[in-house]
């Protein structure tokens, strides 16, 4: 407030001395009336001065004050800010002392109380132990009362009842297992069935039965001549251009194409057709409609494969892997076509990992690609199964779908939900009835195999398979055979069956028992 006065008194100062000034200078230049007149004139300077240097005075002397009041007023809120803090920590350190005090005093109490069960604990142990050893006296007290009684030992007694439960314990136990196994079946398979019946029936799939001889057809047999060629030279050139043997024989307008790769026998078709119905045929013209003919499959194989990943809802596939899908159109499997059979497999994938939760994606492209390995540029000493894992390993393939293609065989161990998915789907497609083909000899030896089984039973009569090979039903004499023998011995059977044959699916074994009362009325 010092600092504020002073510039006040300074300029009432100041305007003294320059009153005093102007005076003097006044009083020199226009004399003594000017001098008076000044004098007057300087006083009343002074006088408004000091008046001016009062109101600057006072005027400091408030702004000082209410900056002094600002300063306080800021100052006790800081005080009173603190203040709350300090005693919002005091409150709550009384609520924290108030709470350990109060678990204290429950720990307290729980000691107490676990001590009195402890010494409750130890009261009836030793209740127990004497218990215990009074009933050891009694019992044995009891052994040998009866040991006299009856006359034989508690060992002699044991052997004797279990001897006459022995068989009993087998019929009820045969029983149980039998019961177990019905129930099992109708709770653990429900859902399965549901998830497999569903599946398949929501797939419908065309199957074209592929052979290694496809038949030409002719206009006329004057063509023959013509693609045979002047000793020959046509149809060997042809021969050498295809890899494919071409039999020209008796069969009425049709030349027959043989080879084993339904690739080249298809372009050797295709060439053959051509040539026939450009009219030339000669060596030269065999080896350039050849040549046109193989790029032309190779570019239908690359859409094949296109189309089948755009059908499927694949996205990423690898132009390698495209090819190699393409090819599946010209491969067979056990005279299914292995293009269909892996789209079919995709779809059972697809739908069966959706309704088990999982990636339906992954699966389909696990599925089509299971039997890539099945379709290679050159031959390999590798399983299918090993060497599509290693070609989906090469060209990007997610570890998942790799290790679903190696495993669908059990070839190495399967490391994710989807292997089994792919495996099962492989194994619906292929089982299929009428999916594949198989030796008329095998499937007959299979169904005799079956029966042999059933007759190796005492009391069976009669043992027929039926519905291929997937229901054995076996006959028995009501006589030597009751109602619980007849469940053992379909379970007997059906355990045989599954340690000595090797199947598809399952067999069910219905073992039947029928009395038969007859009487004439005359």
């Amino acid at each position: 407030m010092n600092e504020m006065i002073l510039p006040a008194i300074v300029g009432v100062l100041v305007g003294v001395v320059v009153g005093f000034i102007i005076a003097k200078a006044l009083e020199k230049s226009k004399g003594k009336k000017v001098i008076d007149g000044t004098k007057k004139e300087a006083a009343t300077i002074l006088k408004e001065a000091k008046i001016d240097a009062e109101s600057i005075k006072k005027e400091k002397i408030l702004q000082a004050k209410e900056k002094f009041i600002e300063l306080k007023s800021e100052h006790e809120k800081v005080i009173l800010s603190r203040e709350k803090k300090i005693s919002d920590v005091e409150k709550r350190i009384r609520d924290r002392e108030s709470k350990v005090a109060s678990e204290v005093d429950k720990n307290k109490k729980l000691n107490k109380a676990i001590e009195l069960k402890v010494k409750d604990y130890d009261f009836k142990l030793d209740f127990l132990d004497k218990r215990e050893s009074e009933l050891d006296k009694m019992h044995k007290r009891h052994v040998d009362m009866l040991e006299q009684i009856s006359g034989l030992s508690a060992d002699e007694a044991k052997k004797e009842l279990i001897t006459s439960l022995k068989d009993e314990a087998k019929t009820e136990a045969m029983a149980f297992v039998q019961t177990a196994i019905e129930e099992a079946k109708l709770t653990a398979e429900q859902e399965a069935r549901k998830v497999v019946l569903g599946t398949i029936q929501r797939v419908g799939v065309e199957q074209a039965v592929e052979n290694c001889v496809s038949v030409f057809n002719l206009e006329s047999d004057d063509v023959k001549g013509r693609i045979i060629g002047r000793e020959g030279r046509n149809i060997r050139a042809l021969e050498a251009a295809t890899g494919v043997e071409i039999i020209v024989d008796d069969t009425p307008e049709a030349i027959i194409l043989s080879c084993f790769d339904p690739v080249r026998r298809e372009i050797a078709r295709l060439s053959m057709h051509k040539l026939v119905t450009d009219g030339r045929i000669h060596p030269a013209r065999i080896e350039e409609i050849v040549k046109k003919t193989e790029k032309q499959i190779s570019q239908e194989i690359i859409e094949v494969g296109k189309r089948t990943v755009i059908d499927l809802g694949i996205h990423g596939l690898h132009p390698e892997l495209i090819k190699a899908v393409g090819r599946m159109k010209y491969r067979s499997s056990y005279g299914q076509n292995l293009l269909q059979h892996s789209r079919e497999v995709s779809n059972l994938c697809g739908i069966m990992a959706a309704e088990m939760g999982l990636n339906s994606k992954v699966a389909k492209r696990a599925g089509l690609l299971h039997d890539i390995g099945k379709v290679p540029d050159a031959e390999s000493e590798l399983p299918h199964a090993l060497l599509g894992m290693e070609w989906a390993e090469k060209y990007g393939e997610k570890p998942d779908v790799c290790n679903a293609i190696g495993a669908h065989h059990d070839e190495i161990e399967m490391k994710s939900l989807i292997s089994p998915i792919v495996q099962v789907c492989d194994a619906i497609s292929g089982a299929r009835p009428g999916a594949r083909r198989q030796v008329l000899d095998s499937y007959i030896q299979r169904l005799k195999d079956l029966e042999a089984i059933a007759f190796g039973f005492a009391g069976v009569q009669k043992a027929y398979a039926i519905q291929a090979g997937r229901e054995l039903r076996v006959m028995v004499e009501s006589t030597k055979v009751n109602d619980v023998k007849a469940a053992e011995l379909s379970f007997s059977i059906s355990q045989k069956i599954q340690n000595d044959m090797t199947y598809p699916g399952q067999v069910k074994v219905t073992v039947i028992r029928e009395t038969r009362a007859v009487n004439v009325a005359k």
